[in-house]
């Protein structure tokens, strides 16, 4: 075999995919990059062919490609060439810089792409339309209903900011390839599509709500911060910001509510776990005397759809919430600011109908599964019906989730349903409560599979009966207090000033703090008290309770 034919062999074997990823990597296209390819491998056969014998065949061959390389360049970016045209003449110096002359010597076309991927809108359709378009400031003028002499400014500035980006040695941040994860807990109403959670499921949006909490930034900044082109961070940051999730302050965004760090975190959960035994001990002895007294003195108080046990985690979460807003109605500062924008529940009124509050919480195992507790309006519409006291606490513990939520529509068959009116019913809502295991069917007759409370079968407790109650209660109180005050203290000394409304944030974020269940429905389980049914559907139904 000649020594052309070995060499031929060998670019087959080992250049020819090498030729191709280089070309890849300069023409950021696959079909442009098997052109290319495709040339530099005949050129360098066809050289091997006529009896050309290099010295150093690795040497050549790259020799070859760049060369191709070089003339592709010029020939597809010739129509564009970059600062050169007539119609900035006026803004060229003698000793200009030309970038596109400096991005083909240095053979990375990919530089230029990526400054204009980072540059600000309004340069950018200009920088695109005329060195990529071939368009003539005239009619990006007239296109962008813009004078002449603005576009050629424009264009002048963006030369700068080019030149300026292609010296740079840019650095994404650590987001870009370890993107972090944040949990929410919102308080209120949905809006009309779903806000907030429709924002927050997306693990670009929690990176960018997470950058811009721990640091106010541009859009170009959080651009790099997370590794996406300027464009699309454009889009999303302007989404967000309609949401009220962010907030814009001249050309910086910040994060529009507070974010749990890990550290507070932390701190919260150790002295939740440390006063959690007698917390829990208080509430059990309140829910104990309760129970005993209305079973006693108030005969078919309550349904017997669910058993002692089960009743257990709904009485026991409806004595902490009560403690709760005995705490926050104490602690309340009376000569602060009112909370701002509020609605009729006491939440922030938001776009498309919705009223909520919204917290973030950094990856952190500190704190407690979340309990969540929901009635069943879930649309402003349901918000003008008449009022169904339906609640139902879900156990995260327990693998408790909002899948489980009961709408209006469902809640008024509910109703119906206790209220011995069957046949108002829609069969086709009853069916889904059936299968959901709400409601339980025998013969044909319809019951539901939880408590029912007959409220006008409670009484008034007799005066010692309530002191013993009130007793337990004050302890609990003082319990929370002190947990309520060392909470917000942890949450005041890190949040940020860039927050607009610190009072509504810190007044939500403790509050939050007040409705962490989850220390209580550990320590119950621990001791035994709370115990989890076999039957699966039986789980669904703790914490669900109907007032009638």
């Amino acid at each position: 075999m000649q020594n052309s034919d070995l060499l031929i062999d060998e670019y087959v074997k080992d250049y020819m995919a090498k030729v191709f990823y280089f070309c890849l990597r300069k023409t950021g296209s696959e079909s442009e990059a098997e052109d290319l390819s495709s040339d530099i491998g005949l050129s360098v056969i066809g050289e091997l062919r006529r009896g050309v014998i290099p010295e150093n065949f690795a040497a050549y061959v790259w020799q070859i490609a760049r060369n191709r390389y070089s003339r592709w360049a010029a020939k597809k970016h010739r129509k564009n060439e970059l600062f050169s045209a007539e119609d900035v003449s006026e803004h060229e110096t003698a000793d200009d810089f030309s970038v596109e002359d400096a991005v083909v010597q240095t053979e990375d076309i990919s530089l230029l792409r990526r400054e204009l991927a980072f540059i600000a809108g309004d340069y950018r359709k200009i920088l695109v339309a005329f060195y990529i378009e071939d368009r003539s400031v005239k009619d990006i003028a007239l296109s962008l209903s813009l004078p002449e002499g603005t576009v050629k400014t424009r264009l002048f500035r963006a030369r700068a900011i080019l030149k300026e980006g292609l010296s740079m040695a840019r650095t994404f941040g650590k987001m870009s390839y370890h993107p972090e994860n944040l949990r929410f807990h919102m308080n209120g109403l949905d809006g009309a599509n779903g806000e907030p959670w429709c924002y927050l499921t997306k693990a670009l949006d929690k990176n960018i709500l997470l950058a811009a909490y721990r640091s106010p930034s541009t859009a170009e900044e959080l651009a790099m911060e997370i590794g996406v082109a300027l464009p699309y961070m454009e889009e999303e940051l302007n989404t967000l910001t309609k949401a009220t999730l962010l907030v814009k302050h001249g050309d910086r965004y910040e994060t529009n509510f507070y974010i749990f760090s890990a550290a507070v975190q932390e701190k919260i959960g150790a002295e939740g776990r440390r006063i959690a035994p007698e917390w829990t001990k208080a509430l059990i002895g309140a829910y104990e005397i309760q129970k005993n007294w209305r079973d006693t003195a108030c005969p078919g108080w309550c349904s017997d759809a669910q058993s002692a046990e089960e009743m257990r985690w709904a009485g026991l979460m409806t004595l902490h919430d009560t403690v709760g807003r005995r705490v926050l109605g104490e602690e309340w500062d009376e000569n602060a600011e009112p909370l701002k924008n509020q609605g009729p529940y006491g939440h922030t009124l938001r776009p498309n109908g919705g009223e909520w509050d919204v917290l973030g919480f950094e990856t952190c195992d500190s704190l407690p599964a979340g309990t969540s507790c929901c009635g069943c309006v879930d649309t402003p519409e349901a918000q003008k019906m008449p009022d169904i006291d339906f609640m139902h606490y879900m156990f995260g513990a327990i693998g408790g989730h909002m899948s489980q939520h009961v709408s209006y529509r469902e809640g008024q068959n509910l109703l119906l349903v206790a209220e011995g009116k069957q046949a108002e019913t829609d069969k086709g809502i009853t069916d889904g409560l059936i299968k959901r295991g709400f409601l339980r069917e025998e013969n044909g007759t319809l019951s539901l599979a939880f408590a029912v409370i007959q409220k006008d079968k409670l009484k008034e407790m007799p005066e010692d009966v309530a002191e013993a109650l009130e007793e337990k209660m004050k302890r609990a109180t003082d319990i929370v207090r002190g947990f309520f005050r060392f909470a917000r203290e942890c949450i005041r000394a890190e949040l940020p000033d860039f927050i607009e409304n610190k009072q509504d944030a810190l007044a939500c974020a403790v509050a939050t703090v007040l409705w962490m269940r989850g220390f209580v429905v550990d320590e119950a389980m621990a001791q035994g008290w709370l115990t989890v049914p076999d039957d699966g559907n039986r789980v669904k139904m703790l914490g669900a309770t109907l007032t009638v």
